[in-house]
């Protein structure tokens, strides 16, 4: 039994790292024809298929994966620029006859994808310096004064989103949320969605967090840092700041032993699920379907006829 394939169909697997996505989507996608699009921000870089835990090379030569791996780790990756390219994707799996499933835990990613972006203009390098420059109570004062339906919707310590819907009013005149009225761009209205949410057990997505990170260590993430400390990139390079990266560069600096190495990423990894299982949560519609139960071998193929 395959997935039903209605004009521009679109599967959605979403969910928390480790939470079983890509199992799920290598499992639906041999049943037909279809094509598995990542939509993951860490693992759209080459620079680190095991620890971002990428589809492996057998997995993906047995149906066809896109948008793994297929950036330099120096290389931004915005969610503008992400659905730009899963557009591309998208169309010409269909142009091909063929089905997507986006599978991936970026919430962002996905929703710039499906709703669109706003369109808010660039605003000012010398602004955008002096707004971040300002404590953060000065910063919030001014929200309050600028926009301040806005300011009531945000917690006074909460300095990103203070700072940027400062920058945004100030710079254009119009409030953060006018803008985010006027999203564009978004194929949630050109596509047929099918999408399905894992929220699996805390304690059972933390054991495998814990589980899996170790099993990295012992597959070859080492090697994958210590191939990027060789590039001496820079501090603030994307890749460089991925779960994990940090912590095995301290082990391989020699400021940490292997066995601290491990629990802090492994600390990191479930403190990441954590907060990607809450946007999640919280975040997505609620009419989308929310599978609260683990995933595994014996129970794999009840999942299927939640995409008919």
């Amino acid at each position: 039994m395959g997935i039903s394939n209605p004009q521009n169909m679109v599967a959605l697997i979403a969910g928390p790292t480790a939470s079983g996505k890509t199992a799920l989507a290598l499992h639906l996608a041999k049943t037909g024809n279809f094509v598995v699009i990542n939509a993951d921000s860490a693992q759209v870089y080459s620079d680190l298929p095991i620890l971002s835990a990428q589809p492996t090379v057998e997995e993906q030569s047995s149906v066809p994966h896109h948008l793994f791996g297929y950036l330099d780790g120096v290389t931004p990756c915005s969610a503008a620029r992400w659905a730009t390219d899963a557009k591309k994707v998208i169309a010409h799996a269909h142009a091909a006859g063929m089905t997507p499933i986006l599978v991936g835990g970026s919430g962002l990613y996905i929703r710039t994808l499906l709703d669109g972006i706003a369109p808010i203009p660039e605003v000012a390098p010398e602004l955008r310096t002096h707004i971040r420059a300002l404590p953060i109570t000065e910063a919030y004062a001014a929200l309050q004064h600028h926009d301040p339906q806005v300011a009531a919707t945000l917690a006074p310590t909460d300095i990103s989103r203070i700072t940027r819907a400062l920058e945004v009013v100030q710079s254009t005149g119009r409030s953060i949320s006018e803008w985010r009225k006027a999203k564009t761009g978004g194929i949630s209205d050109a596509i047929t969605l099918r999408p399905l949410l894992l929220l699996p057990p805390r304690d059972w997505l933390y054991k495998r967090c814990d589980v899996r990170f170790e099993m990295m260590m012992a597959r070859g993430a080492v090697a994958e840092v210590e191939a990027l400390l060789m590039r001496d990139l820079p501090q603030d390079a994307p890749v460089m700041r991925a779960i994990g990266v940090p912590e095995i560069s301290a082990y391989l600096k020699g400021t940490l032993p292997r066995n601290e190495a491990i629990t802090l990423g492994q600390i990191a990894t479930r403190q990441y699920a954590k907060r990607q299982f809450t946007w999640f949560r919280n975040q997505a519609p609620p009419a989308w379907p929310r599978i609260e139960s683990e995933i595994n071998d014996s129970n794999i193929d009840d999942f299927e006829i939640l995409f008919q």
